[in-house]
């Protein structure tokens, strides 16, 4: 396999999703659209040496479907050679995307793309790509399918966290990412989103709340006892027999916030980067997908995180930074728990909890954001990795050139 190598990443800033959020008026093709200009422009890059370009995006329907990518290329005039593609692997499609992109490369079948992701929940909103495992009771009773957020309850029932422990973690979720922001971390790798008019309308993570504290948070209802009432926490204990009562512990403020934006990685060859008059900033050392249970949908992250490593002949102490998506707090506790990574090597610039999760982009945004973070701190490897629905999940190893 040949070395592909990351030579640039942007993001947009996460606008609130919901119609009050600033960027409710930009559809997700002309998010990826301003990427895929920022990222052209601040290279100087001949778009034809490209060969592909893979958006992910977890509801590709309405005006997210259509192979959004091709349409945002095309927007964003780059040369009418390049390739593109739409790619859903739920929650982990920005990061898939990378590795589609990877793939390509390494196998020798291009020497360029670009992968990365997109959502707009505030115009396409969470559910309606729901699909045969959550809509046809044929399927959703092979799946023993429940609502995610009663998988993260379930998580927290089996390993035992309790609201304190969730609460916790999401507290020091908005304390890291309100540092980052604070010091500027998260500047270069920023593209402004820009109105019709070219005016910026937004140019930061608007979903944060720096002053969230414990007291703050105890205050929150628990969010999702109204899924068990449906009769999926029947569900639930039937899949779990040990679970005895169902310990309702996250809320909104301890799961990952509603958001839109988009993120992009562009990747390529060695000739590529001669030819292009680039530079590398990292080169991906390996990538792994799993299934894990359906019905808790969560857990992938241990398992995936142990076979990328198995793939790249690493162990865990070889990765200086994890940046695992903060789906809810009990999947980074139990990552965390079960593979004995200390929390100052994980997330260390906040998290979607405190940022927000713009489902099918996350992926390609926290790899940037670990990239970031290893130059930042000169360090050399890291592992970026999501959960996704129906109990998949992605890791992608990177390692500083």
């Amino acid at each position: 396999m040949r070395e592909v190598f990351i030579y640039d990443h942007v993001r947009t800033p996460r606008g609130r999703g919901r119609a009050d959020g600033s960027l409710h008026e930009i559809t997700a093709i002309e998010l990826t659209t301003q990427l895929l200009e920022a990222i052209r422009d601040r290279n100087d890059l001949d778009t034809a040496l490209l060969d592909d370009v893979v958006i992910g995006c977890a509801q590709p329907v309405g005006e997210q479907g259509g192979v959004l990518a091709r349409g945002a290329v095309v927007n964003a005039k780059y040369d009418h050679s390049v390739a593109a593609q739409q790619l859903h692997r739920f929650c982990a499609s920005g990061l898939e995307a990378v590795n589609n992109v990877a793939a390509q490369i390494g196998s020798g079948m291009a020497s360029a793309g670009i992968g990365g992701g997109v959502e707009s929940m505030s115009r396409v909103v969470m559910g309606y790509d729901s699909g045969a495992w959550v809509a046809d009771p044929a399927v959703a009773v092979e799946n023993y399918y429940a609502p995610q957020g009663l998988g993260a309850d379930m998580i927290a029932t089996l390993e035992g966290y309790t609201r304190e422990d969730v609460d916790a973690y999401a507290v020091e979720s908005q304390k890291r990412a309100a540092k980052s922001w604070d010091e500027g971390n998260f500047a270069r790798s920023i593209v402004p989103v820009k109105d019709v008019m070219g005016e910026v309308i937004l140019d930061h993570d608007e979903y944060r709340r720096p002053g969230t504290t414990m007291e703050s948070l105890a205050g929150l209802k628990a969010a999702f006892p109204g899924f068990a009432k449906m009769g999926f926490g029947r569900v639930a204990k039937e899949r779990y027999p040990e679970i005895e009562e169902l310990a309702h512990v996250h809320t909104g403020g301890n799961s990952s916030g509603i958001v839109d934006g988009s993120g992009i990685v562009m990747l390529g060859d060695a000739q590529f980067g001669k030819a292009a008059g680039l530079k590398p900033r990292a080169r991906i050392k390996g990538w792994a997908s799993i299934g894990s249970d359906p019905t808790i949908m969560l857990t992938a992250p241990v398992d995936v995180a142990r076979k990328a490593l198995k793939h790249t002949g690493m162990s865990k102490d070889d990765i200086d930074l994890y940046e695992l998506n903060e789906a809810f707090a009990s999947v980074v506790l139990r990552f965390m728990d079960h593979m004995e990574v200390d929390h100052a090597k994980t997330n260390v610039a906040g998290g979607a909890i405190a940022l927000g999760h713009p489902l099918g982009a996350t992926g390609a945004m926290i790899l940037g954001t670990v990239l970031d973070e290893l130059e930042r701190r000169d360090l050399n490897t890291a592992m970026t990795f999501l959960c996704a629905g129906n109990g998949l999940g992605t890791a992608t190893i990177i390692e500083r050139v």
